[in-house]
């Protein structure tokens, strides 16, 4: 049973692919609406029934444990968990958990719902992660102190989902080597340039220039979900894991930044702090 992020985009398009396997997905959507609208469109066009939709904000810590309790009190198995949350050109704001939202919409949610969801995984054995990144990682930097919204750089571009995508590497990499031997493999990948709406939030001159040029040399969705695809069932990711793999499904090193094990420690430490987790029931 796969759990996928999604209400359109390339989650949409990687939760039908699961769909049309016969697998039991669920949709973790924000909005309801648009998560009934991608359900039925999904059963339609793949004849499954056993899709099923389930509310998720991952700006909220709280939405997230919910999410999680609900998870963990109807479902018996997890087999693949698909984090793939990628909000760029959000507003500057805290939440009211006192986290800089895009930090925690991008990262540290499903830094959460996968701590919150590994038990399960780890039940289902063999089950797989897949954590949603870019290319635009190597763009990005660590600075702790931005998951509460202090040291913030702002710019036209606005390089933080770069530093989220960054985080999510390495994160992934850090849980794969707790998990060794576990049967719970973890990977991150980069869909490539692809045509979605994660441009939303930015004004009309930057959306209008992206559309533009996206029509001739983007991806579409469902080519930006193959590599997703591919490290959640494909035979070949099968024990793959600590890995980040490109557009193209090949194993490539992530920038260096992704590398520094220092810092990576370092952030590690940081998002447990950020999320409470160590204070969750059997820590």
């Amino acid at each position: 049973m796969p759990v996928c992020r999604i209400s359109r985009g390339i989650g949409k398009c990687v939760a039908e692919d699961l769909a049309r396997r016969n697998g039991r997905v669920i949709l973790a959507c924000r909005s309801r609406e648009r998560g009934q609208r991608a359900l039925e469109e999904i059963q339609k066009k793949t004849g499954n029934k056993n899709v099923i939709l389930r509310i998720l904000d991952t700006s909220s810590l709280a939405s997230v444990r919910a999410f999680a309790q609900q998870i963990l009190q109807e479902e018996k198995r997890l087999d693949i968990l698909v984090n793939n949350a990628g909000a760029s050109g959000l507003p500057y704001r805290m939440t009211e958990e006192g986290l800089e939202v895009s930090f925690a919409t991008n990262h540290l949610g499903p830094f959460l719902l996968t701590h919150l969801l590994l038990d399960l995984l780890k039940r289902t054995a063999p089950s797989r992660i897949v954590f949603l990144s870019s290319f635009m990682h190597m763009l990005g930097w660590i600075d702790t102190s931005n998951l509460r919204g202090k040291n913030m750089e702002w710019n036209m571009m606005n390089n933080t989902y770069d530093c989220t995508k960054l985080m999510n590497i390495i994160c992934a990499n850090e849980l794969a080597k707790r998990l060794h031997n576990t049967g719970v493999t973890v990977t991150s990948v980069n869909p490539g340039i692809v045509q979605t709406e994660t441009m939303r939030y930015y004004n009309i001159i930057m959306r209008s220039f992206f559309r533009v040029i996206g029509f001739f040399f983007f991806k579409t969705a469902a080519e930006g979900a193959v590599s997703t695809i591919y490290c959640a069932v494909s035979e070949e990711a099968e024990g793959l894991t600590g890995k980040y793999i490109e557009s193209e499904c090949s194993i490539v090193l992530p920038s260096e930044k992704a590398r520094d094990s220092a810092v990576n420690k370092k952030l590690w430490e940081a998002c447990e702090s950020a999320t409470n987790i160590n204070a969750e029931p059997g820590k």
